[in-house]
């Protein structure tokens, strides 16, 4: 069934992003490990679109495959620029892939990655509402700028003039171009009248609302938001800018839902993170990608999450990176903990502190309190590994496997050379090297027999003393 209200969105994306001073697409510059394309890509999603239209410049395959490895196939089209003649003759590039589409054609910026579902669908209203054949989300913004102005007649727009061609009196106007437009498609056609701007070489889109306006069209401009919502990436302070904006709208959003922050200036948490109610995070805390944490766990300084799952009340402590991980609940985890991708920590089990885990499966109640590595392991409930030990799991060629069975005891300073299985409830005796298989129940041992040598540091300390003295006479000579 077809929309009342047809809609295509076109987002321009081919500009070259010079100021980035970047071999990367300033579209793919990161906020959060997200490309700012991919946040304005997500704010269209909701709305339905016929169509969404992606403009890129002739070198935009980066930009393509980047965008077609992370959202399905067919969500947007591309269109190419294939040379960078401005707004103008971009949205003409669009043009041809609408294919008589009737209706509204709503057009960003792909720099614009703070702009939310919710103000689009609110612009898209008034639009309708207005019966409006061009609108424009406005904006005021305050200090040094160089945002088009927004010309008025009385509440009339007439025209938008960019920056660099006001004149002295315009440069007071604090009303000023978003970007962001919504245009009827029969409305297209006044492209073609758009004249290049001879200092630039351009032909530029903001002309379009001046020629509307001059043949008795309907021309609209809203604030509907502010500068921050609406910003434009042309530098790395935008960048950085963005980052910070972003973060604060996001913890804003978590306090709002039941999680305690101690100091939330030194937070940063992804977009896509997901938290439980009653968790308290601490300060210097990084929860990245697709993140969910359960409810009633606390985070403590200094910890790095990356896409992991976190059941409910986990403890994690101080200084501890997790990294594609499963805890959970109960689990206790650091202080200086390394989880790297592939760990599952069973419930009520306790990581401490310099303990790496690798790949490896950790029963429920199991314990491995103090500087050990555990990698390619499948370790039970209840166990005990001790200070020290380590699985050794590489050969030099391939990775081999670890299994320790429930209830066993790894002593002390113990190596596991896997293959290798340890039996359920068997001890590893500290200190010991294990290259077979232990038998449920038994102990293990692999040590020398401890000698004494008697008087041995006595003669030691003779023989010194005798070496000192040669070296005396021979420097008397």
């Amino acid at each position: 069934m077809k929309s009342s209200h047809p809609l295509t969105t076109v987002v321009l994306a081919a500009g070259l992003g010079t100021r980035m001073k970047s071999s990367v697409p300033k579209v793919l510059h990161k906020i959060y490990g997200k490309p700012i394309i991919h946040y304005v890509i997500d704010s269209i999603k909701p709305l339905k679109s016929e169509n969404n239209i992606i403009v890129i410049g002739s070198e935009g395959r980066e930009i393509k495959n980047t965008i077609n490895k992370h959202y399905k196939k067919n969500l947007v089209t591309f269109a190419i620029q294939k040379e960078p003649k401005g707004t103008g003759d971009a949205l003409k590039v669009a043009i041809n892939k609408l294919k008589g589409f009737n209706g509204t054609v709503l057009i960003l910026s792909g720099d614009t990655p703070l702009i939310s579902t919710i103000t689009l669908q609110k612009f898209l209203r008034l639009h309708r509402q207005n019966k409006e054949d061009i609108s424009i989300i406005s904006f005021i913004a305050e200090g040094n700028h160089s945002y088009g102005r927004i010309i008025r007649e009385g509440k009339q727009v007439k025209a938008i003039i960019e920056d660099r061609d006001v004149n002295n009196e315009q440069k007071k106007i604090k009303e000023v171009n978003s970007g962001i437009y919504a245009i009827k498609s029969h409305m297209l056609k006044l492209l073609n009248e758009i004249k290049i701007n001879k200092a630039k070489g351009e032909y530029y889109l903001t002309d379009i609302v001046d020629i509307a306006v001059r043949k008795g069209y309907k021309v609209g401009a809203h604030i509907i938001s502010n500068e921050t919502e609406l910003t434009g990436i042309n530098t790395r302070q935008d960048l950085h800018n963005a980052l910070h904006y972003l973060r604060d709208r996001i913890i804003s959003k978590w306090i709002n839902s039941g999680i305690s922050f101690i100091d939330k200036p030194s937070v940063f948490i992804h977009p896509d993170v997901k938290i439980g109610i009653d968790t308290i995070i601490y300060s210097n805390i990084h929860i990245e990608g697709r993140t969910i944490i359960g409810k009633g766990c606390t985070i403590y300084p200094n910890v790095r999450i990356t896409d992991s799952i976190i059941e409910d009340n986990v403890t994690i402590k101080d200084s501890t990176v997790i990294e594609s991980s499963l805890i959970k609940k109960n689990a206790v985890i650091g202080p200086f903990a390394h989880l790297r991708p592939g760990s599952i920590i069973g419930s009520s089990s306790k990581i401490g502190n310099f303990v790496e885990i690798k790949n490896s499966i950790i029963g429920e109640g199991t314990k491995a309190s103090h500087l050990s590595y555990l990698g390619d392991a499948q370790i039970g409930k209840n166990v005990n590994i001790g200070a020290g030990a380590i699985t050794c799991n590489y050969d030099g060629k391939k990775k081999n496997k670890t299994i320790i069975e429930d209830d066993s005891f790894i002593g002390s300073d113990s190596q596991l050379i896997a293959p290798v299985r340890i039996g359920k409830g068997a001890y590893i005796g500290a200190g010991s090297t294990i290259t077979q298989d232990v038998p449920p129940l038994s102990l293990a041992i692999s040590r020398v027999k401890q000698r004494h040598i008697e008087q041995w540091t006595t003669r030691k300390q003779i023989k010194k003393e005798k070496l000192e003295m040669k070296k005396d006479k021979k420097s008397k000579r």
